[in-house]
């Protein structure tokens, strides 16, 4: 049964989800599609591009994404605190970088005077996007409206170009969270359009591979490392581990003959308490393996007991 999206993502739960859009029927996202012989691969840059505007605009990081030909990743950091301390000024620029706003907003840009009763009626818009600035579901829509509409103008159709919900999957502890990373920056690997995660294009791990080389900071829509720093906040990893971590599992992922594989493992996966054969399962089939709440088996029944479920649904396995 279809569940309310309220139900699913819940930042008290956890701030990390993973999120997947597919195309409706048969409809191309990108790369080339034998049926029609029309080449669809600049559409990855539409979509890598929209990634990175909407990550920069709302309160929500990009930790690994991956475009694929007819779906996307995208695992996400939800930064509800940051948020809240967002002047309303902040609010509106970032608003109006995604949307035009109200004559009001607009005004208040400029810095023109507002009568009272104006102030109000902006402060309950600025209340309104500040929420919305923090939802999952405003930060998939902006990202989905304009490629549906851009590939339906280009194809000269109309109707809908993506299944009717993007599906998420909430990510409550950090070895969910590192697993469906590397799932989502090894997705190219598996589906053989790459053979090394730094060659894998319209990827997470690329750009991150890329502002290494040039000596350079990620881009401010993606998400830091920050090790374990106390109250930092991002991704509770090291990066360097994390590209050793995903380099050696792509490895394993391209290499038929296992007895071949040198049997050591990153000591990250040790810290984590994983074992190599546990980890390949995730890194190849997360999706399948698990339902809406990824987790240890403590945490995944704590969050079923605070939605009130009489029993874990059948559809979530225990990491």
């Amino acid at each position: 049964m279809t569940q309310a999206r309220s139900t699913l993502v819940s930042t008290a739960d956890t701030p990390y989800y993973h999120c997947v859009s597919r195309c409706v029927r048969r409809a191309f996202l990108c790369g080339y599609d034998s049926q029609s012989h029309t080449d669809y691969e600049h559409r990855r840059q539409w979509l890598e591009d929209r990634l990175h505007k909407a990550a920069t605009a709302f309160s929500i990081k990009l930790c690994a994404y991956a475009v694929m030909s007819n779906h996307y990743h995208a695992v996400v950091h939800i930064r509800t605190e940051e948020a809240a301390h967002w002047s309303k000024r902040e609010v509106v620029r970032r608003w109006h970088a995604l949307y035009k706003g109200t004559y009001l907003s607009q005004s208040f840009a400029l810095g023109e005077p507002l009568l009272q009763a104006q102030l109000d009626a902006l402060d309950q818009s600025i209340a309104l996007w500040r929420e919305r600035l923090c939802s999952l579901s405003w930060f998939m829509k902006f990202i989905n409206e304009s490629i549906a509409r851009r590939a339906n103008l280009e194809d000269k159709c109309t109707g809908h170009f993506w299944e009717s919900r993007f599906k998420s999957q909430a990510l409550l502890d950090e070895r969910a969270v590192l697993s469906c990373m590397a799932y989502v920056d090894l997705n190219p690997i598996r589906a053989k359009m790459a053979q090394t995660p730094e060659t894998s294009d319209h990827t997470c791990i690329k750009a991150r591979v890329e502002a290494l080389r040039h000596h350079q900071k990620p881009k401010k829509s993606i998400e830091q490392f920050v090790g374990t720093k106390p109250d930092a906040i991002g991704i509770p990893f090291h990066l360097k581990d994390y590209l050793e971590l995903v380099d050696w599992t792509g490895r394993i992922v391209r290499d038929d003959k296992r007895g071949e594989i040198n049997s050591s493992q990153p000591p990250i996966l040790e810290r984590l308490s994983l074992d190599r054969d546990s980890w390949l399962i995730l890194t190849t089939q997360f999706e399948r393996q698990f339902g809406q709440w990824v987790g240890s088996e403590h945490i995944v029944r704590q969050v079923c007991a605070d939605k009130h479920y009489q029993r874990m649904p059948s559809a979530n396995k225990i990491l």
